[in-house]
């Protein structure tokens, strides 16, 4: 049997990269959540039961806005819709995690997925132990990140100018990795062109969801084509 101390001290390392970065980007939306008037107790909630980065950006802005729920709904499966594709991929890994299985489905996000992809458990600690360790440390980065700047929202004044630029931040540095990762740039140029092309057509607030159709609907045919 895995000690707890003997499994996090393997699974700690690995993991360092990602506690920089989901400490500095959890503030940033700590903040955002406080400037937008709500309550900093409902950070850590979030970080908590939804646990989606770019996700939980997107709802301060939707629930500021009221947005209705199908509209929500949508936008959150546009956003969030490459976990299918990073779960289905992760299916061998995955079998044997025991009691892990369903944490590990729940807390994949693109970093957590990035370390998964690219390492194995030790051969003295139980797979499962390993893998889930990895994502529940990665995971109370996150919610230390928020809660942090949620706490300094509320606790001390000073201007938030500038903070409504980390979402977008977020979304640029994922954009750079999967490029990186991938070289293909098809993806994001028809995002890019659909983006222009809604935002002509049905303006800032009607833009999103008409973007994220007709890119998914043109990026399905165009690779339907080149199979």
């Amino acid at each position: 049997m895995n000690s707890s101390s003997s499994v996090i001290k393997a699974a700690f390392p690995v993991t360092i990269p990602v506690l920089f970065g989901y400490i500095a980007i959890g503030i940033p939306f700590g903040l955002m959540l406080v400037k937008a008037g709500y309550p900093w107790w409902l950070a850590p909630i979030m970080s908590v039961l939804m646990y989606a980065g770019a996700g939980q950006y997107i709802a301060i802005g939707l629930f500021a806005a009221n947005a209705p729920l199908a509209g929500m709904l949508v936008t959150m499966l546009m956003v969030n819709i490459r976990h299918i594709v990073y779960g289905l991929s992760l299916i061998e890994k995955f079998r044997g995690v025991g009691k892990w299985k369903a944490y590990l489905v729940f807390s994949l996000t693109d970093e957590t997925y990035a370390i998964l992809t690219g390492v194995k458990a030790p051969d003295n600690i139980k797979p499962g132990s390993f893998y889930g360790t990895i994502a529940l440390l990665d995971q109370s980065y996150w919610i230390l990140g928020s809660v942090v700047g949620a706490l300094a929202g509320e606790l001390i004044p000073f201007s938030f100018a500038g903070i409504d630029f980390a979402l977008t931040a977020l979304f640029v540095v994922l954009l750079m990795d999967q490029l990186t990762r991938t070289r293909d740039m098809l993806p994001a140029a028809i995002g890019l062109l659909c983006a222009v092309a809604a935002l002509a057509l049905f303006g800032p607030g009607q833009m999103l969801i008409a973007a994220l159709c007709g890119g998914l609907a043109i990026l399905i045919l165009v690779r339907g084509r080149q199979k």
